[in-house]
């Protein structure tokens, strides 16, 4: 046997060996695979085969668009033609599904397509491959606030979740598979964030506590309102609202039993103005503030977003009795002076008991000056002089008798 009919006996054994192979799969079959290839139009998936059996791309796309496998993935489809290449496809569409094929399609867990045709007591009508099924309203979408409505006429893929008595009991969810969809495109998400990573995302709800951001695919994290800001934040929904785009930096990523917490953090995208505190509010300034809080103890003062200090009441300058909130309302600008720092462990008293007792002294100083300046030109002893003489001891008094005697 010469090289050519070695050559044709191998192509022979091989094509036939592949037929044997393809005779194995039917129409309505559902097989397993592994993706090969992603192509414009299809996509090939390796299932056994000795040629591999392709998938239109339309089929491996969300309602976004967006293609939901990669090279590697595997999936479960049906056969829908075995003439030439088996040909493959996740969604049995309207009319084309035999009751066969829908019980395959519901033991596997696979997509088929459906038309909602009307409204009825407790869910849907759904219409798919010529049958007519049922779709509670719990499960015709994720979203819990849509318009009942808005989804009569409209085409989608639902997962059977309940297929007997030859179709008779015929119970469809299209919820099911958004949310197979949404737990894919999370589990991308979460790759992605990394402790320090930052982010954008759009916020869910605001508590008193903080803020739920949606980092994508119903991938939460909470930024907690003492990471909101630098300053004290007492009202988060005075910020923030549902809806709101915001840029967060990931602070910690805590899995936990009952699921993943995420930690998120603002203000740490914005400078430390503790940073420069210690030198910008070195002892003896004296600075402007306003009255962010009042508390037995003493009054808390703002000298700037981030950087707070405290009045105490002993320093505020006011009598024992006095009361805090009329004297010092908040909100109010008062000025005060930096009497201790401490910056590791962020505190500043302030007083304004120095300011009062500096502006004393500042004005006798002011006063004595003027008086020695009038003494001297009427001809008098200044005004330290004459201090000097009235509290002068009475030996020097005698020293002066004795010095007119003689």
């Amino acid at each position: 046997m010469d090289q050519h009919d070695t050559d044709e006996t191998e192509d022979f054994a091989t094509l036939f060996a592949a037929s044997v192979q393809t005779k194995r799969f039917q129409n309505g079959q559902t097989v397993e695979g592994t993706v090969v290839a992603i192509g414009a139009e299809v996509a090939l998936v390796d299932i056994g085969t000795k040629g591999e059996a392709s998938i239109a791309i339309d089929e491996l796309k969300n309602e976004d668009g967006e293609i939901t496998v990669k090279v590697g993935d595997r999936l479960q489809a049906t056969i829908v033609s075995t003439a030439g290449e088996i040909t493959l496809s996740r969604r049995l569409q309207r009319g084309a599904a035999t009751r066969r094929q829908l019980e395959d399609a519901a033991r596997a867990g696979l997509p088929v397509e459906g038309r909602v045709e009307s409204q009825v007591k407790g869910g849907y009508s759904v219409a798919v491959a010529g049958q007519r099924a049922f779709c509670p309203v719990s499960q015709i979408d994720i979203a819990r606030d849509t318009d009942p409505t808005s989804h009569i006429g409209r085409t989608y893929a639902f997962r059977i979740i309940e297929y007997q008595d030859s179709g008779r009991k015929f119970v469809v969810s299209r919820r099911a598979l958004l949310e197979a969809e949404q737990q894919v495109r999370a589990d991308e998400v979460r790759r992605t964030l990394t402790v320090g990573t930052i982010v954008t995302g759009r916020v869910v709800s605001v508590r008193d506590f903080g803020a739920f951001v949606d980092l994508g695919a119903g991938v939460q994290g909470l930024l907690h309102v003492s990471e909101m800001s630098w300053s004290r934040i007492d009202n988060p929904s005075g910020l923030f609202k549902t809806g709101d785009e915001l840029t967060v930096k990931i602070l910690r990523i805590d899995q936990k039993e009952g699921g993943e917490k995420i930690a998120l953090g603002l203000k740490q995208l914005s400078d430390d103005p503790w940073s420069a505190a210690e030198h910008k509010y070195g002892v003896g300034t004296v600075v402007m503030g306003r009255v962010a809080r009042i508390a037995e103890f003493g009054a808390f003062v703002e000298l700037e977003p981030g950087v707070t200090g405290l009045l105490p009441r002993s320093e505020a300058g006011l009598s024992g009795d006095a009361d805090l909130k009329k004297a010092l309302p908040v909100g109010t600008a008062v000025g005060v002076a930096v009497i201790e720092v401490d910056q590791s462990t962020r505190r500043i008293r302030l007083s304004k008991t120095a300011i009062q007792k500096a502006d004393e002294a500042a004005e006798v100083r002011d006063y004595a000056a003027r008086e020695d300046a009038t003494a001297e030109a009427s001809g008098f002893g200044s005004l330290a002089d004459k201090l000097r003489s009235a509290l002068a001891p009475h030996g020097d008094t005698e020293e002066d008798g004795d010095t007119e005697k003689g």
